[in-house]
């Protein structure tokens, strides 16, 4: 591959493993003769320097190949994985996609190129620079997506420094900043990266048992279902050392009762958006929520309760909406927080709090009641339009087993008496069958995805 400190660092990792995918492990000197080969094949498909090119496909040998290769050949990087194929043309219409390799499930492939011309001025600039770059669309929970465009040289430039690797598993995908900064830090480290076919519990806790999984950077919401599904007793995880959660708050209810479960386990708190990268971070101790965000080039401060964050991997803008920074370059995360001396609580965002009458709910506070009540599979809380109160408290709930819907919704308002305060108790209460997340293993509170529902109370 050409010549960039990644390139040595890679090769001198020589025949150790890089990456498992499906029992078959290819080392690091394969890793980047694919990588040359890849660099070739851009050349010989007209993909120049700076032109935007899409990866289609999930975790792959020759895929992490591609994108390392992309990475040397300074291209605009737009990674788009299985989950999100119904919006491919979508969405590479948005990035203004030149080209497009496409990976079937075999780890075969084929180029695609369009005529599209780029035109934004954030990707002529980056392109202006010689630095390679990479978007990354948010989940678009809360509405439309917002296409993020970073310099990728940033975000690399923190994994120069050596440090201790791991055989990680990787679950959250490349099309998340939390899927990119994983397979960076572990192959940059020296780190073994393992896939696994599937990511529900068994095949997850399989996967570690079988690969003697060390680091796991996984989400709340997946932690709870591995609770549910009860699969952990059924697989030695004794290899497991480090389980990392991000993108969303964690309800405390989950994470005691996910440490009682792995008790050899550490467990640390993560923090990043696609628009900053990832911060570096410290848990006040493995059971707890609150976490220390680190400097290390990272700078926050709180202004009326919302964190703010001016970062060196910061994005260069949106590609399809108003620059997100002030004056000075700082962001506003609109997350809400707590501070208690040095460390902070993230409540969630500012943009979900329920207003009831002027008293504010914060909508994870309820979650955290409702989920240690029994039978209660997974909960989402939200606000719910009222014309006397301006909002009221609504709770989407589905439960483990069948149970009448009357009986559960007294249950639920009876349990939340003894726990919170009169307004914070659900006043409308959904019990439903699907899922309260999407691809990324991320909590959903848009209200226009509730569908299914066995039972709907507002009284």
């Amino acid at each position: 591959m050409n010549r960039h400190w990644l390139t040595p660092r890679l090769r001198s990792w020589g025949d150790r493993p890089a990456l498992i995918w499906r029992d078959e492990s290819r080392s690091f000197n394969q890793l980047c003769d694919d990588g040359d080969a890849w660099l070739r094949e851009l050349e010989q498909h007209g993909v120049k320097p700076g032109d935007t090119l899409a990866i289609c496909g999930d975790y792959s040998p020759k895929l992490c190949a591609l994108l390392l290769a992309a990475v040397l050949n300074r291209n605009i990087i737009v990674p788009l994985t299985s989950a999100t194929s119904s919006r491919w043309d979508q969405l590479m219409e948005l990035a203004q996609v030149q080209f497009a390799v496409q990976f079937e499930s075999d780890d075969s492939w084929r180029v695609i190129s369009s005529d599209r011309i780029v035109r934004h001025p954030l990707l002529r600039e980056l392109r202006a620079h010689h630095a390679p770059g990479l978007v990354l669309f948010s989940s678009g929970s809360t509405g439309e997506s917002k296409a993020s465009l970073l310099d990728f040289s940033r975000l690399l430039a923190k994994f120069e420094v050596p440090r201790l690797a791991h055989r990680t598993l990787v679950f959250l995908l490349l099309d998340h900043i939390g899927g990119i900064n994983t397979l960076l830090h572990g192959l940059c480290h020296g780190g073994t990266i393992v896939t696994t076919r599937d990511r529900t519990p068994n095949a997850v806790c399989a996967a570690i048992e079988a690969q003697r999984i060390q680091l796991l950077p996984t989400t709340p919401t997946f932690l709870r279902m591995l609770l549910i599904a009860d699969v952990i007793r059924r697989h030695d995880l004794s290899s497991l050392e480090i389980i990392t959660y991000g993108t969303e708050p964690m309800p405390s209810s989950t994470l005691a009762a996910i440490r009682e479960a792995l008790p050899q386990v550490r467990f640390k708190q993560t923090y990043g958006l696609s628009e900053l990268g990832i911060l570096p971070t410290q848990s006040r101790d493995s059971g707890s929520v609150w976490i220390k965000l680190g400097n290390a080039g990272f700078e926050h401060k709180i202004v009326d309760d919302i964190l703010w964050v001016r970062s060196p991997s910061a994005m260069l803008g949106y590609l399809n909406a108003p620059s997100a920074f002030d004056a000075d370059g700082w962001f506003n995360t609109q997350d809400l927080v707590e501070r208690d001396g040095e460390y902070i609580h993230i409540l969630g965002r500012k943009s979900e709090v329920i207003n009831v009458g002027g008293e504010k709910v914060h909508p994870t506070e309820v979650e955290n009641v409702l989920l240690q009540l029994d039978n209660v599979k997974d909960v989402t809380v939200r606000g719910h339009p009222n014309p006397i109160t301006g909002e009221v408290v609504a709770a989407r709930i589905t439960t483990l087993a069948p149970e009448d819907p009357d009986a559960f919704k007294l249950r639920v308002r009876q349990f939340c008496r003894a726990r919170l305060e009169r307004y914070k108790i659900p006043a409308v209460i959904d019990v439903v069958v699907e899922d309260h997340y999407g691809a990324r293993f991320k909590k959903s509170r848009n209200p226009t995805s509730i569908q299914h529902s066995t039972g709907t109370d507002a009284g």
